[in-house]
């Protein structure tokens, strides 16, 4: 079993769900009391959350560089950044980690791809709504087509995803706010709606939403453990 390297701590609450989603589909793959070898540097997201209100993308860059240098010090084999927007930063991050970095997109458009939607509803960060990072993999590996929320509703989410969920507060009138954007982009034509915020399956299920719900937390998870578990390559 390879290890894992987990860039946590934006937020700590979805970290903690990487942690056990991660250890729980080990377990559950070998059996007997086998857990995950996995490590994790939580980063403080404290000072990342004021420079991406400053769109400082330079500064976040470094800090997340070095995150991701010290998890391959530590001896991990595949390293996960374990959220949606920091995505956005992934080239640079990869080209200086030391190992292998899984991408969250990737886990989440093969998913997509093989349950047949064409048309994606996609939520998250406005920073992941917004910009093209995102849904531009989506379309060029996957041939998927991205439909977001507008602007009011992405300012919604966003409110909801740093005040309440990074936040550990899960409010009623704010989950049934996020099913109503779904809702909208479900009468858009969305066949299927991307969760491309580690928080949002925190308080968003598949049981509430009528078309396939995609969480992209859940589907890093199980990438990383399919990495972990195959035969390293001669």
């Amino acid at each position: 079993m390879r290890r894992i390297g987990i860039m946590g701590g934006m937020s700590w609450e979805s970290s903690l769900e990487y942690y056990r989603q991660i250890n729980e589909l080990v377990q559950k793959r070998m059996g007997g009391l086998c857990s995950a070898r996995c490590i994790m540097d939580s980063v403080d997201f404290g000072p990342v959350a004021l420079l991406m209100e400053e769109e400082n993308w330079d500064a976040i860059s470094a800090v997340l560089k070095e995150s991701a240098r010290c998890l391959s010090a530590a001896g991990a084999e595949i390293i996960l950044l374990a959220t949606n927007t920091m995505h956005l930063l992934y080239d640079d991050i990869a080209a200086q980690a030391g190992a292998p970095m899984i991408h969250i997109g990737d886990s989440t458009g093969q998913a997509v791809r093989e349950a047949g939607v064409a048309t994606l509803g996609l939520l998250g960060t406005r920073f992941t709504m917004e910009k093209p990072f995102y849904a531009d993999r989506l379309r060029s590996r996957y041939g998927i087509e991205v439909i977001t929320p507008g602007e009011e509703e992405r300012l919604d989410l966003n409110r909801i995803i740093f005040e309440e969920l990074c936040r550990g507060e899960f409010s009623p009138d704010s989950t049934g706010r996020i099913l109503h954007i779904i809702g909208e982009l479900v009468e858009r034509g969305a066949q299927g709606v991307a969760l491309a915020c580690t928080e949002l399956p925190l308080v968003i299920k598949q049981s509430d939403v009528q078309v396939p719900v995609f969480d992209t937390l859940t589907l890093h998870c199980r990438a990383a453990v399919d990495a972990a578990l195959s035969p390293v390559p001669a």
